[in-house]
Protein backbone atom coordinates (compact mmCIF):
# COMPACT_ATOMS: atom_id res chain seq x y z
CA UNK A 1 0.00 0.00 0.00
CA UNK A 2 0.96 3.54 -0.69
CA UNK A 3 1.84 6.04 1.41
CA UNK A 4 0.84 9.89 1.33
CA UNK A 5 4.53 10.36 1.69
CA UNK A 6 5.14 8.08 -1.51
CA UNK A 7 2.55 10.32 -3.59
CA UNK A 8 3.95 13.42 -2.13
CA UNK A 9 7.14 12.18 -3.75
CA UNK A 10 6.08 11.33 -7.12
CA UNK A 11 3.88 14.78 -7.66
CA UNK A 12 7.02 16.90 -6.56
CA UNK A 13 9.17 14.66 -9.13
CA UNK A 14 6.14 14.77 -11.80
CA UNK A 15 5.54 18.89 -11.23
CA UNK A 16 9.43 19.55 -11.44
CA UNK A 17 9.40 17.73 -15.08
CA UNK A 18 6.57 19.40 -16.36
CA UNK A 19 8.16 22.99 -14.94
CA UNK A 20 11.81 21.98 -16.69
CA UNK A 21 9.17 20.59 -20.22
CA UNK A 22 7.63 24.46 -19.82
CA UNK A 23 10.39 26.62 -19.52
CA UNK A 24 12.33 24.25 -22.65
CA UNK A 25 9.11 24.95 -24.88
CA UNK A 26 9.29 28.42 -23.80
CA UNK A 27 13.35 28.66 -24.80
CA UNK A 28 12.19 27.21 -28.31
CA UNK A 29 9.51 29.26 -28.99
CA UNK A 30 11.82 32.48 -27.71
CA UNK A 31 14.13 31.13 -30.07
CA UNK A 32 11.87 31.10 -33.16
CA UNK A 33 12.69 27.60 -33.40
CA UNK A 34 8.66 26.24 -34.01
CA UNK A 35 5.20 27.91 -34.09
CA UNK A 36 3.75 26.58 -31.02
CA UNK A 37 1.70 27.61 -27.95
CA UNK A 38 1.56 25.74 -24.48
CA UNK A 39 -0.22 26.28 -21.57
CA UNK A 40 0.67 24.69 -18.04
CA UNK A 41 -3.19 23.61 -16.83
CA UNK A 42 -4.23 22.91 -13.40
CA UNK A 43 -3.78 19.44 -12.24
CA UNK A 44 -0.60 19.07 -13.97
CA UNK A 45 -1.61 19.28 -17.50
CA UNK A 46 0.70 20.85 -20.03
CA UNK A 47 -1.83 21.36 -23.20
CA UNK A 48 0.64 22.12 -26.72
CA UNK A 49 -1.22 23.74 -29.85
CA UNK A 50 0.48 23.48 -33.07
CA UNK A 51 -0.21 26.18 -35.90
CA UNK A 52 -2.15 22.95 -37.83
CA UNK A 53 -4.64 23.02 -34.76
CA UNK A 54 -3.03 19.72 -33.67
CA UNK A 55 -2.40 19.16 -30.01
CA UNK A 56 0.23 17.22 -27.28
CA UNK A 57 -1.33 16.80 -24.26
CA UNK A 58 1.82 15.96 -21.21
CA UNK A 59 -0.21 15.26 -17.95
CA UNK A 60 0.76 13.73 -14.69
CA UNK A 61 -1.35 10.92 -13.29
CA UNK A 62 -0.90 10.38 -10.20
CA UNK A 63 -3.10 6.89 -8.96
CA UNK A 64 -0.95 4.94 -12.03
CA UNK A 65 1.97 7.57 -10.84
CA UNK A 66 3.14 7.89 -14.61
CA UNK A 67 3.19 10.96 -16.51
CA UNK A 68 1.14 10.29 -19.55
CA UNK A 69 1.46 11.60 -23.43
CA UNK A 70 -1.27 12.00 -26.27
CA UNK A 71 0.42 12.65 -29.52
CA UNK A 72 -0.93 12.52 -33.16
CA UNK A 73 1.52 9.25 -33.13
CA UNK A 74 -0.19 7.62 -30.11
CA UNK A 75 -0.25 7.42 -26.52
CA UNK A 76 2.41 6.92 -24.10
CA UNK A 77 3.16 6.09 -20.36
CA UNK A 78 6.22 6.89 -18.86
CA UNK A 79 7.15 5.90 -14.83
CA UNK A 80 10.17 7.50 -12.96
CA UNK A 81 12.97 4.84 -12.49
CA UNK A 82 16.79 5.49 -11.31
CA UNK A 83 16.21 9.63 -12.12
CA UNK A 84 14.67 9.12 -15.26
CA UNK A 85 10.92 8.91 -17.28
CA UNK A 86 11.27 5.52 -19.22
CA UNK A 87 8.49 3.87 -21.26
CA UNK A 88 6.69 1.53 -19.39
CA UNK A 89 6.12 -0.60 -22.71
CA UNK A 90 9.72 0.43 -24.19
CA UNK A 91 11.77 1.79 -21.99
CA UNK A 92 12.10 4.77 -24.25
CA UNK A 93 13.31 8.05 -22.71
CA UNK A 94 10.64 10.59 -22.14
CA UNK A 95 12.42 13.84 -23.68
CA UNK A 96 13.52 11.48 -26.65
CA UNK A 97 9.79 10.77 -27.07
CA UNK A 98 8.49 14.22 -27.06
CA UNK A 99 11.33 15.79 -29.05
CA UNK A 100 9.97 12.98 -31.75
CA UNK A 101 5.96 13.78 -31.40
CA UNK A 102 6.53 17.64 -30.84
CA UNK A 103 9.05 16.95 -34.17
CA UNK A 104 6.53 15.08 -35.98
CA UNK A 105 3.50 17.74 -35.56
CA UNK A 106 5.86 21.07 -35.90
CA UNK A 107 7.09 19.68 -39.38
CA UNK A 108 10.33 20.82 -38.17
CA UNK A 109 13.27 19.20 -36.09
CA UNK A 110 13.13 19.62 -32.42
CA UNK A 111 15.05 18.88 -29.41
CA UNK A 112 13.96 18.92 -25.58
CA UNK A 113 16.31 19.01 -23.32
CA UNK A 114 14.89 17.56 -20.23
Amino acid sequence: METKAEEREFLALADAHLARLETELGKLVDAGEVDLDYELKPGGIIEIAFADDSKVIVNRHAAAREIWVAARSGGFHFKHQDGRWVGTRDGQDLAAVLSRCLSEQAGAPLRLDL
